[in-house]
């Protein structure tokens, strides 16, 4: 490719990517420069600086007709768009989180890593949302999981960090190679790594033989993948993963990677099989994988909501929650509905908000009791009132009450349930398993509202949990009320 040829693409549709590129190598070198008395958290704070400029940046290309450029390997899109403002948006109350983090156990050396870290995974998890061509998908997906391998072990001389990170790699490599494979399985049968002309190739095989190997291909891919959401029965790395990483990485594991995660599945899955291989009905192999997908996402919800209520750990609990609302949004995948993505992205919005400002919570009580379980929560109302009220709406809101957007996220996708063919026993199972998350989540309820605290000390809440608080509840309680917001949105990007 010539530099005549380079200088005609329209480079500003990756501005929000070149922004994040260069605010990493900006901390790669500052930290690699600086003293090492100088507290790194001014790290931290360039780098909300470059995710408040990307997120600008994507709200300046929303009026942007869709493009692609690279040989359709870069495409910016409505679906693009609006994923990339749920990443950044999450990134930077992370960053928020992280830089209210108290270091400790070997991370005080690593703390200047953390940050362009994160901004690496940031940048991998974007050019996922924009790729239309498997090796760039690829690549975004490999850029987010090395750092966030790195990243859950990055206490180094902590032993349960060690063993979370060695968890992590091993069943993250695993999940890799099958992913791989299931894509070899693909250029293979069409010769081609473009996603338009892999899907159109796959609509015209007729061939029963081609047939299964695309149903094997899908197969393959969608195991693997399974991985990275932490869905059952591929969900075991979670919660170790989850408990050993700092609360930051896991604040990230849990909604930047796990959305991350469905924009891949989204762009892979439903864009590549959705018509491939028909059948004298017309429906496509996405329509054969039916019943699979229905089984993955029934047996996500029920065990990540039954496991978590045996866990005394909280943050083992967020992890098997984690698992369990990463089920509800297979269901609204495993329904085709017509207003699929519009219920995935808004479930996975309110899920950030609310996820991120529980793990504030959790990130300030665990930093003052020293340790992770659901015990020290005990008392929390006597000792920080508007931290234990804050908390109470947050779980409210996980638990899908009404007047918040968990509640509307989860009604989002159990209407759907009933769009063209009924799917009655998925729509059973989530309504049974929401009613058991209820156990766990009121059981934090109970032990910040009704139980003796064990410690009178008034709890210290930094400038960035305030804001990160102040951000989660006000969007989980607004978007509750007023969800109009965020589908005007979505039907306005172009």
């Amino acid at each position: 490719m010539d530099l005549k040829t380079l200088t005609s693409f329209n480079w500003s549709v990756m501005t929000p990517e070149f922004i994040i590129l260069g605010v990493t190598a900006l901390l790669t070198l500052l930290d690699l420069f600086l003293p090492k008395k100088t507290d790194r958290r001014i790290l931290g704070w360039i780098a909300i600086a470059g995710v408040a400029a990307a997120i600008v940046a994507v709200f300046s290309l929303l009026g942007t007709e869709p493009t692609s450029i690279l040989e359709d390997t870069f495409t910016l899109d409505a679906f693009g768009k609006a994923f990339k403002v749920i990443l950044l948006a999450g990134s930077g109350l992370v960053l928020f989180l992280a830089i209210s983090y108290k270091a400790k156990d070997g991370l005080e050396e690593y703390r200047g890593e953390f940050y362009y870290l994160f901004l690496t995974a940031l940048l991998g998890a974007m050019i996922m949302t924009s790729s239309g061509d498997l090796i760039t998908l690829f690549i975004g997906l490999e850029l987010l999981s090395i750092s966030s391998y790195i990243l859950a072990g990055i206490r180094k001389h902590n032993l349960q960090s060690n063993e979370s990170a060695m968890k992590y790699v091993i069943n993250g490599s695993i999940a890799t190679a099958i992913t791989l494979f299931g894509m070899s399985y693909v250029y293979g049968l069409t010769g081609s790594t473009n996603l338009f002309e892999i899907a159109t190739t796959l609509a015209a095989i007729t061939d029963g033989q081609q047939s299964y190997l695309i149903g094997l291909a899908f197969l393959m891919i969608f195991v693997g993948l399974s991985f990275k959401l932490a869905a059952a029965p591929f969900h075991m790395w979670a919660p170790d993963v989850y408990q050993g990483a700092p609360t930051p990485v896991t604040a990230f594991l849990s909604v930047i990677s796990k959305t991350a995660g469905f924009v891949i599945v989204i762009r892979i899955l439903v864009a590549v099989f959705y018509n491939a291989a028909p059948e004298a009905t017309g429906q496509g192999i996405l329509f054969k994988m039916h019943d699979y997908l229905a089984v993955i996402a029934a047996v996500t919800m029920i065990v990540g909501n039954v496991v978590a209520l045996k866990q005394s750990n909280i943050k083992r609990m967020f992890a098997y929650s984690s698992i369990a609302h990463a089920g509800y949004i297979l269901v609204a995948l495993t329904t085709m509905s017509s207003n699929m993505v519009y219920s995935i992205w808004f479930y996975l919005l309110a899920y950030m908000l609310m996820n991120l400002g529980a793990f504030a919570i959790i990130q300030v009580v665990s930093e003052h009791s020293g340790g992770a379980k659901i015990a020290d929560f005990a008392g929390l109302y006597r000792r920080s009132p508007i931290l234990a009220v804050l908390m109470g709406i947050l779980l409210v809101s996980l638990a899908g009450f009404p007047g918040t957007a968990g509640f509307i996220g989860k009604l989002n996708i159990f209407v759907g349930a009933f769009y063209g063919t009924p799917h009655y026993v998925l729509a059973s199972i989530m309504i049974a398993t929401t009613v058991v998350s209820y156990f766990y989540y009121f059981g934090v309820m109970t032990q910040m509202f009704f139980r003796p605290a064990t410690d009178d000390r008034k709890l210290n809440i930094p400038f960035g949990i305030v804001v990160v608080l102040l951000v989660a509840v006000v969007g989980s309680v607004l978007f509750g009320i007023m969800p109009n917001i965020a589908l005007d949105f979505l039907n306005n990007l172009k």
